[in-house]
């Protein structure tokens, strides 16, 4: 069985937030054009969903520091990519966000 997935039905759980990735570069500085495989995995990205935030131990829930729309600085290596349709997605633990973007 296959599962389609379209970015307005994702919501993730706990502290997660889903973020659309951001193009990488395709030229240097210098004007020259990059290939795909020496194109670097980009670190920015916009925040698409956010989960309700991290369970405190009364049950309650921890507020989160993003929201839909930021834009966001992440660990270079954290999260799980996810590709929908064309775009990439990246779904990481609120911890592996750095900082916002503005």
């Amino acid at each position: 069985m296959a599962v389609t997935i379209n970015v307005s039905n994702v919501k993730p759980l706990g502290d997660r937030v889903f973020v659309k990735v951001s193009k990488a570069e395709e030229k240097t500085a210098g004007g020259i054009l990059l290939p795909d495989t020496a194109q670097e995995k980009p670190q920015v990205g916009e925040v698409a969903a956010v989960g309700p935030g991290k369970r405190n131990d009364d049950g309650s829930y921890q507020n989160m520091d993003v929201e839909v729309g930021d834009q966001i600085l992440y660990s270079k290596y954290a999260g799980t990519d996810i590709k929908v349709g064309d775009e990439d997605y990246v779904l990481l633990s609120e911890r592996d966000i750095l900082a916002k973007v503005s």
